[in-house]
């Protein structure tokens, strides 16, 4: 749908209505559309390569479609930028986590950032409390990918966008990670995640990347 043409976007929620995406020569999918009401999940599926970052990205703000156009409660996302990163999360493959600073430091910088929130609770629920004072330095991957998605909790947005939230956890974090992202929807909120691991959330969409692979002309 050209972006222009507003008054068939979803009067509520998160959405995508035909969107495509092009990475460097290559037109990675075209004619997705998904729609997301509060308290929803979104799981994105397919094989590596086949756009599941790239949507991820989009829906972040950190590039832009092809086509198409994605919407908040009925307004274009494109049409007020800061106020869309200021409504989510997006937890990729790079932690951004500083490695000079503390566990504690590290979320109560994030916390900072987006307007408060509980930092104890966030070590709590991601196991970290015993880790507080520790420099990130020391913190192996697990540990720190853990720290990434603790700042979930201790800088809270209605929407996260969470790209293989599960790489590098074991069980007990898996758990972690399913008991926060019920949480978020049951307050209300939106999560939108990729995986190649069994997350099993109830009441989840699924989005098949590959059925939405550009065809040659």
């Amino acid at each position: 749908m050209p972006a222009g043409r507003h008054t068939m976007l979803p009067a509520a929620g998160f959405a995508g209505i035909d969107l495509a995406c092009r990475r460097g020569e290559r037109l990675v999918f075209a004619g997705l559309s998904f729609s997301l009401a509060a308290g929803g999940a979104l799981v994105l599926t397919g094989p590596n390569g086949s756009g599941k970052s790239s949507l991820l990205r989009l829906m972040a703000g950190l590039g832009r479609p092809e086509a198409g156009v994605l919407s908040w409660d009925g307004a274009p996302v494109g049409e007020d930028p800061p106020a869309h990163r200021a409504r989510l999360h997006f937890i990729g493959h790079q932690e951004a986590v500083k490695p000079l600073l503390s566990v504690a430091e590290n979320l109560a910088f994030w916390a900072g950032m987006r307007g408060g929130g509980d930092v104890g609770q966030a070590l709590a629920r991601f196991r970290l409390a015993a880790f507080a004072g520790s420099p990130c330095r020391l913190l192996s991957a697990g540990q720190r990918r853990r720290l990434a998605l603790a700042r979930l909790l201790a800088s809270p947005a209605p929407l996260w966008l969470l790209d293989e939230p599960a790489t590098g956890l074991d069980s007990d974090a898996l758990d972690d990670l399913q008991a926060a992202i019920a949480a978020q929807r049951e307050a209300g909120g939106f999560v939108v995640l990729s995986t190649h691991t069994e997350l099993p959330m109830a009441g989840a969409a699924t989005l098949c990347l590959s059925d939405f692979a550009a065809r040659p002309a």
